[in-house]
């Protein structure tokens, strides 16, 4: 008996029946000896899966985002293995592969401290240098539920609880250890070659503050020893330039315990807050776009009708104001949209662009909260555009230049997405293909390279995501595009077509920066807290070399005050190379040292945060070329 299987180079070929994944992976490893898995018709198995009939077959490595995935969740349960070899008596929550790493929750009898990963790494590279098989069990419900029950994984019965009647049940045992799982893992434990755990914190069971809190340990996996140091130099560099810890530093913002999640922006934040916010109004306006302020609290009825009632409602917060529901928007759209409805429209006003910085509230679990990156209050610089169906590709086109403008004057690359259709949404099938294809012309008429992410959608339209890469190569979703015939119709919004009679219009919802919160935490890491001269919160600082030089200091500080640049004065009576290390510690961008030299030719010394001395140059000089660098933006 013979079967026929497709191959990754589309070639055809034929083996003896009980041949299995894993012989045809021994044939290739001449090729690649990093092959981690298999996928049998697109679905991810492990390599020693028997090889079906009539199937397609394709092999993955590190480099594949399922081979690395594969690779960290292996590493993951040596992790489990390990801390079960080390704690007995710990519970197992679940232990997933993330972005660039993986992470198990445990619930410790008493719990550990950082100083304990030392101990725990050890323990995983003997699990790892025994080369355990790891081997995929299917079992019953009944089964299942009695292996973790004489166990003691109370976690593990939750999720089994949940699983559908008659499902079958894999776990994947190695050596003396067993995990819930539903795979593919490496074939044994041996294939994990470098790895490290990076770290320990707090996470509520499944997100929810209700439940109880366990122990997280973080950890990173990759094929060999250089790639692993790689990305630990990288955190180390994400370390210093954590948004949280420059905010308290540079005094941009501060968390406090009486307002989770809603975080506060101290002076220097504002400022930049405020650039950002300036440069956003002056490009609206060029573009075409009118600005508006709608309240923070709606009625409940317009959230029904909008259907965030349906699709949201768990992530708004309510209140009662004359015996009637209200609600504190979570988006800002149906505000939008009562702008536009009250007047009438004819098709000679459209496109109408209606921008608003609009603050929104959804509710996150707690546990999730994190510094400005995901907060419970946030300032969208939402847009929505209402406009012929005519007039859709042009607009969407134009939305997107203007995104190109914005990121190329952060110094941003960003990559594309394309989101479909959700399990969970509003409209027919016919309204979404038809929007669906509209931004699929869009970004092929202007080449641009997209990924199609399938049912990630907004519950009203299919959207287009702009992911930002920062200086450490770190991904980021701000922009995003989408495209909704589905509010229209909600609101019975309407205009006066050529023919006299009323017809629809379409609307795009937009944002640019996303959440200022989230924009502003990542030009901190961006930057690293030294942020352009235009919106850095001090631009110059002058210091005098000594108490006889304070009075032309200070004429120096007048005369930059005076051409509306945010200067400040160090006249302590510190030394000057320390009044200079200060300033360079608060990312100064420019500090110009005055002494008696100075004095004497009218002149400044200037020094740049990133340059060192650049020499003395007339204060009139140095004004003219500070002016030029603002303007232009320059980063």
């Amino acid at each position: 008996m013979q079967i026929k299987v497709k191959l990754e180079n589309g070639k055809e070929a034929v083996y003896p029946q009980g041949t299995t994944c894993m012989d045809l992976y021994r044939e290739k490893t001449a090729e690649n000896k990093e092959l981690l898995a298999v996928l049998i018709d697109g679905e991810e198995c492990d390599l020693n899966a028997p090889l079906p009939e009539n199937s397609e077959i394709a092999f993955v490595d590190f480099d594949s985002l399922q081979g690395a995935r594969i690779y960290r969740h292996t590493a993951s349960h040596v992790l489990a293995h390990a801390v079960k070899k080390l704690y007995p008596g710990v519970k197992l929550g679940i232990g997933p592969a993330i972005e660039n790493g993986f992470y198990y929750d445990f619930e410790f009898e008493e719990p550990i401290s950082s100083d304990d990963l030392k101990t725990i790494e050890k323990e995983m590279k003997k699990i790892i240098k025994e080369k355990l098989p790891i081997r995929r069990r299917e079992m019953s419900r009944e089964e299942a539920e009695q292996l973790f029950r004489k166990r003691g994984e109370p976690y593990k019965l939750e999720l089994i609880s949940e699983l559908p009647e008659g499902e079958i049940i894999s776990c994947y045992e190695q050596g003396d250890f067993i995990d819930l799982c539903t795979g593919p893992h490496l074939p044994h434990t041996g294939k994990v070659k470098a790895f490290k755990l990076t770290g320990l914190a707090g996470a509520y069971w499944r997100g929810d503050e209700h439940n109880p809190m366990l122990q997280r340990i973080y950890g990173t996996a990759f094929p060999g020893k250089d790639r692993l140091n790689e990305y630990l130099n990288m955190l180390e560099e994400a370390r210093k330039r954590d948004h949280r810890k420059l905010g308290r530093e540079l005094e941009l913002f501060s968390l406090h315990e009486e307002a989770p999640g809603f975080p506060f922006l101290h002076n220097n934040g504002a400022i930049v807050w405020q650039e950002l916010t300036d440069y956003w109004r002056q490009e609206h306006r060029q573009a075409g776009y009118e600005e508006i302020k709608t309240p923070l609290i709606l009625n409940r009825s317009l959230w029904e009708q909008s259907g965030h009632w349906d699709h949201f409602r768990e992530n708004m917060y309510f209140t009662r104001i004359d015996e009637q529901d209200y609600a504190v928007k979570p988006m800002n759209c149906p505000g939008a949209i009562l702008v536009f409805r009250s007047k009438m429209h004819s098709y000679r006003d459209l496109p109408r662009r209606i921008a608003e910085m609009g603050i929104v509230h959804r509710h996150e679990l707690s546990g999730t909260l994190h510094g400005l990156l995901r907060v419970r209050s946030f300032t969208q610089d939402d847009a929505h555009i209402f406009m012929l169906p005519s007039q859709v590709e042009d607009e969407v086109g134009e939305v997107i230049d203007l995104m190109d403008r914005f990121y190329s004057v952060f110094g941003f690359n960003y990559r594309v997405e394309l989101s479909t259709k959700p399990e969970k949404a509003m409209g027919t099938q016919e309204m979404w293909d038809k929007a669906t294809s509209i931004l699929e012309r869009v970004l092929d008429s202007r080449s641009i390279d997209y990924k199609l992410n399938e049912g990630d959608g907004a519950f009203y339209g299919p959207k287009i995501d702009f992911h930002l890469e920062d200086c450490l190569g770190r991904s980021w979703q701000c922009g995003t595009i989408q495209l909704d015939f589905q509010m229209p119709e909600k609101f019975d919004l309407t205009y006066v077509g050529e023919d006299g009679d009323r017809h629809r219009p379409a609307v795009i919802h937009r944002v640019i920066y996303g959440s200022m919160e989230r924009l502003l935490a990542l030009l901190i890491e961006h930057y690293g807290g030294a942020f352009p001269v235009w919106m850095a919160p001090a631009q110059v600082s002058v210091i005098p070399v000594t108490d006889r030089t304070h009075d032309y200091a200070r004429k120096v500080y007048e005369q930059l005050k005076e051409a509306s640049f945010r200067v400040t004065l160090d006249d302590r009576n510190e030394k000057v190379g320390y009044k200079i290390r200060e300033a360079q510690v608060k990312k100064v961008p420019y500090m110009l040292i005055v002494g008696d030299k100075e004095e004497e030719s009218g002149q400044v010394a200037v020094r740049r945060r990133d340059q060192g001395d650049l020499g003395a140059e007339d204060l009139p000089v140095f004004i003219e070329k500070l002016k030029t660098e603002i303007n232009e933006k320059s980063i």
